[in-house]
């Protein structure tokens, strides 16, 4: 049968029963727009979560770990080398945690073209001197224009600028925490005492936040140069080599490359923060599952207003079928009313839940955990639409496909014999 005459009886049968196909429409378009909104929520939601630590993480570290001794004594000795040997002892090797050689690892991972950049680092346990209280803490020595192009540090630095650890000598930027506790300001100059004993008085340039409320009690930054000058150790002394690569998929493979290349340890950010992973995913699970819960609901109630319909216009199919309208034609008319509900009813959804996303994205959220954040976050990635529109049109096709087979299995004589 011609379909141009199927989509016309479709469009009046629609037409008929509008406020029902109006309020099945309805159904679906809540559920779209509660589907995207949602999703763009979460995601937004794990963006946010994910970066406190993603974006101020490595995506591989190198650093020498302190280890126990694997050549135990009891092994050197000839008596007992065909014995099992059980006795271990606790202490470590004697490596030193420096990264022997760092400047040509730097020159041979700068060389790679895998790796996006690379920030040195050297991690410094102190005592913050607070009148006669000592705070235990660590000082983290950067290079600030690295730091700041891969781990966008400087969004960080609440008060101050970060560029000052570069330009002013002995100087050093605090953790919030830290700050409160020691009651500093910017200008201020604290004292800050080594783990070998030695003191040296720094001026607070800065104060940062990183969202981490814990690690603010005890985290600050200073120069690499600072740092070094503080510990009492030469300019080529560095603890901890970060790399970003271009695709973080290739961390773990990488950081087993550059374990066994250059004889040193090495983390990748997978194995470091697996946990956050995990929560993302979980997160991203619940949300998918909620949305397309909500698209059934909807799916039951083209279903319900579709048998009803159906009920109605016995006669109608049945005049139909007898002048000359097949099953098939039947079914096609039916599944094209459905289909018009899901796709009229998805569409206005998706319009629906970018006004919804775009509404939460501009309703203020103001912490003090997170300065760097002034909005609620939402996520408008594009693939949530596309999933959005499809699931719908996939829904409300099988919430129609049977009322469409009931139809199209009507006989005309019974129905008009019975009238």
């Amino acid at each position: 049968m011609n379909l141009i005459l199927l989509a016309d009886i479709a469009k009046s049968l629609l037409l008929a029963r509008w406020r029902q196909s109006l309020v099945a429409a309805i159904g679906v378009t809540f559920s779209i727009t509660m589907f995207i909104a949602l999703l763009g929520f979460m995601n937004g939601l794990n963006d946010l979560l994910d970066g406190l630590i993603l974006n101020r993480t490595a995506h591989v570290r190198l650093y020498n770990d302190v280890k126990p001794n694997q050549n135990q004594p009891v092994n050197l000795a000839a008596n007992f080398k065909d014995g099992h040997n059980f006795i271990q002892s606790v202490q470590s090797n004697g490596a030193k945690i420096e990264i022997y050689n760092n400047a040509a690892i730097i020159n041979t991972l700068k060389a790679d073209t895998r790796v996006l950049g690379i920030a040195p680092k050297i991690t410094a346990p102190v005592l913050y001197n607070a009148a006669t209280i000592d705070i235990n803490g660590t000082v983290s020595g950067i290079d600030v224009i690295e730091e700041n192009t891969l781990f966008f540090f400087s969004d960080y630095v609440t008060m101050g600028n970060a560029l000052d650890l570069k330009n002013v000598n002995n100087s050093i930027i605090l953790g919030l925490g830290v700050a409160e506790k020691l009651m500093a300001n910017i200008g201020d100059v604290i004292q800050v005492t080594t783990s070998k004993g030695d003191r040296l008085p720094l001026k607070v340039v800065g104060i940062f936040q990183s969202g981490l409320k814990d690690l603010d009690k005890v985290q600050s930054y200073a120069s690499i140069a600072t740092t070094q000058k503080m510990l009492g150790v030469s300019n080529s002394y560095i603890t901890e080599i970060q790399i970003k690569l271009k695709d973080l998929k290739m961390a773990p493979a990488a950081a087993k490359e550059y374990a066994h290349l250059f004889q040193i340890d090495a983390e990748d950010i997978q194995t470091a923060n697996s946990q956050f992973e995990t929560g993302s995913f979980v997160r991203t699970l619940i949300s998918y599952v909620v949305g397309i819960t909500l698209l059934i609901v909807a799916g039951f109630g083209i279903y319900n207003i579709l048998n009803m319909m159906i009920y109605e216009k016995m006669d109608t199919i049945a005049i139909l079928k007898a002048t000359g309208f097949s099953g098939s034609d039947v079914r096609k008319i039916f599944l094209g009313i459905a289909l018009t509900i899901g796709f009229l009813g998805g569409l206005l959804g998706l319009i629906t839940g970018f006004v919804l996303s775009l509404i939460i994205d501009q309703i203020p959220f103001n912490t003090a955990a997170l300065p760097t954040i002034k909005t609620y976050p939402i996520n408008y990635n594009p693939v949530f639409y596309i999933i959005g529109i499809v699931f719908s049109i996939i829904t409300t096709y099988l919430a129609g496909f049977f009322p469409a087979r009931k139809a199209s299995a009507i006989d005309p004589v019974i129905i008009i014999r019975g009238k």
